[in-house]
């Protein structure tokens, strides 16, 4: 059966990753897309492909993952619909929006971007509420030169430095534009850096906010981040930031 006898669902997602091996299905434990799928499946009760935007790590959150799937069955009711996958699902993965796509949308190959943003808490002490959500860094951090670590990092580079192994995955290139680096100062001692790019390298984001808070530490200067992007050497940045800390928040689109 071709395509045009199936209907696209775009479905748009948040859900807590504390309790999982990330997106992608994987045989060593539980995962956001085997938990979605499984529930997908008992409501149409046929086998479901499901695609996301991005295969998000274990233990990193998300509040505007993006995925689809095909299916012979037109849900009579799409409203109805909705709230039994939501029913199904653990309350830690909700589906916030369902909606009939084109029959070619496909959230990877469409997508012109994504926007994550880190948190950290910078306080002496942590709130045990934010322990699963925020690196604790009770170390002082300066800010301002942080923002300044910031500014280098903003535009075309290849991010080579920023990028991880990753088992049975090779980048042909490694360029990447990073649209825009924000940080801000929340109350009680908390701090949001927000990225947005076009896309992003294994755990580039998470080595971005580790160089940054090297640098807010006095382990890097400013000044070396040029470098570091030059000689494009993963070992001269700074460590892997806790993934607990990080939230995909939004996929962009045309």
């Amino acid at each position: 059966m071709s395509k045009q006898n199936f209907h696209n669902l775009r479905l748009l997602l948040a859900y807590d990753g504390s309790n999982y091996l990330g997106w992608q299905r994987t045989s060593l434990g539980p995962s956001i897309e085997e938990t979605l799928q499984r529930a997908l499946e008992q409501i149409l009760q046929h086998k479901i492909n499901l695609q996301a935007a991005s295969r998000t790590d274990a233990g990193v959150h998300a509040s505007g993952q993006v995925a689809n799937f095909f299916t012979a069955k037109m849900p009579p009711d799409l409203n109805k619909f909705h709230l039994s996958i939501n029913a199904l699902l653990p309350s830690d993965i909700r589906v916030l929006e369902i909606s009939y796509a084109t029959p070619n949308f496909h959230p990877t190959l469409d997508n012109i971007g994504k926007t994550y943003q880190y948190e950290l808490c910078l306080g002496p002490i942590q709130h045990p509420r934010q322990r699963f959500y925020s690196w604790h860094v009770p170390q002082p951090l300066d800010i301002s030169k942080m923002k300044l670590a910031a500014e280098p990092l903003i535009g075309m580079h290849d991010f080579s430095a920023f990028c991880n192994v990753k088992k049975n995955e090779t980048y042909l290139c490694k360029i990447r534009n990073l649209h825009s680096i924000t940080i801000t100062e929340l109350e009680t001692n908390r701090l949001a850096i927000v990225f947005t790019g076009n896309r992003f390298l294994y755990k580039m984001v998470r080595n971005l906010v580790g160089t940054l808070v090297y640098v807010g530490l006095g382990k890097l200067s400013s000044y070396d981040i040029p470098l570091i992007l030059k000689n494009k050497d993963r070992t001269k940045a700074g460590m892997s930031a806790p993934a607990h800390g990080l939230t995909l928040v939004s996929i962009h689109y045309p």
